[in-house]
């Protein structure tokens, strides 16, 4: 099957052809935002981070940040830095151009200024936003298409409608040689026995064990109960008993197919066909990890009507029951509702999922893209110093 996608340098596929403001610290968020506020159809999002990050925490912001610098959907990239940060924002740069894009930093220390920031970053995102339509969506092998999967503000439907049409889609994806990213580690306990047994090898079980078992044993070191937070309070409300309940829901986004990898937060897959990232369960962080790691599109299922999206891929939210979705319309993009209502089949509605997700691949813009939904989070592993 073919899409209409950018065909990029790198040889990677877009499905926007996004000018991106990255703010690579907090202290530059307000100073992104006067640069998009000036240049009409740039994006950006307000940074929950900046310095004073070390060891795995700084290895895991730099991983998304490059991530986002250099994925598919993004023409260019204004790297906005305040000039005190302990990053290599050189490398940054490098790593953006060498995966094609326009791409260069600003810095408010070097350019002497707010005032200079704003209008240097203005004036570069202006250029990129016309030379950007030069560049025409051209047919291409959906096989390219890195999916990623979501489910958030789940309810009792989420494991009998929304999550198991979402698989219908993450299998047809993978029948086709293209990738779907299962995540929310959270959400695998008390399932993970299950998922193992459908790895590609026992190595691969091995390592779907472990991700599970270190998140319980990170939990217990804080001395808290996972318990308290999954499920959470509104999914408990939407009729969710258990944690092992959520999760048995949770996996059917995955659909049937073998497990080909386990990977870290925020990295890209190196296989084709299901793949596991390693997670939290909230999601905003969530979606950043699996955009950061490449997911061109994500597919989001929601119980209680998620108003969440992404600064630079598509996020298409599906309702998991009619009454959520008649009552939350404008920020729902399919309803798997009919399911529940003895209306269609989980195949049926997973086929009709599918060609909504082509629809959007192709062009079509989503709820959170019309109503400029772009949330942004990194998963931290520790304090800040």
């Amino acid at each position: 099957m073919l899409i209409d996608g950018y065909l990029r340098e790198d040889g990677r596929i877009g499905v926007r052809n996004h000018v991106l403001v990255l703010p690579v610290s907090y202290e530059m968020n307000q100073i992104a935002e006067k640069i998009v506020a000036g240049a009409q159809g740039a994006v950006t999002f307000r940074n929950q981070h900046g310095i004073n990050q070390a060891g795995d925490d700084l290895d895991q912001t730099l991983r998304v940040y490059e991530g986002f610098a250099t994925h598919p959907n993004v023409y260019g990239v204004v790297i906005l830095a305040w000039g005190h940060e302990p990053f290599d924002l050189a490398r940054l740069v490098s790593r953006a151009r060498a995966a094609g894009k326009q791409a260069e930093l600003v810095s408010l220390t070097q350019v002497g200024g707010i005032s200079h920031a704003v209008a240097r970053g203005t004036e570069l995102a202006n250029e990129w936003l016309v030379t950007r339509d030069s560049v025409q969506r051209v047919q291409v092998p959906l096989a390219n298409i890195l999916l990623g999967t979501e489910c958030g503000g789940s309810d009792a439907c989420s494991g009998i409608s929304g999550n198991p049409a979402l698989g219908v889609v993450s299998d047809l994806l993978v029948t086709e040689g293209g990738t779907s990213i299962l995540s929310e580690t959270t959400e695998l306990i008390g399932a993970e026995h299950l998922l193992a047994a459908r790895a590609a090898t026992p190595e691969i079980g091995e390592q779907v064990i472990h991700i599970v078992h270190r998140l319980e044993e990170n939990a217990m070191k804080m001395g808290v109960d996972i318990r308290g937070a999954q499920p959470s309070p509104g999914n408990m409300d939407g009729g969710i008993t258990t944690i092992e309940e959520k999760s048995l829901g949770c996996i059917y986004k995955g659909g049937t197919t073998p497990i080909q990898e386990v990977i870290e937060y925020a990295e890209r897959p190196s296989k084709h066909g299901l793949v596991i990232m390693d997670t939290p369960g909230h999601d905003i962080e969530q979606i950043t990890g699996m955009v950061a790691g490449g997911a061109q599109v994500v597919i989001f299922t929601t119980g209680r009507g998620t108003p969440t999206g992404s600064p630079i891929a598509p996020c298409i939210k599906v309702a998991t029951n009619s009454a959520t979705y008649l009552n939350m319309e404008d920020n729902l993009d399919f309803n798997s509702g009919p399911i529940v209502d003895g209306l269609q089949t989980v195949e049926e509605n997973g086929n009709a999922l599918f060609e909504t997700m082509i629809a959007v691949l192709n062009g079509e813009l989503t709820k959170s893209e019309l109503l400029g939904h772009r949330e942004f989070g990194i998963y931290r592993i520790g304090k800040s110093l």
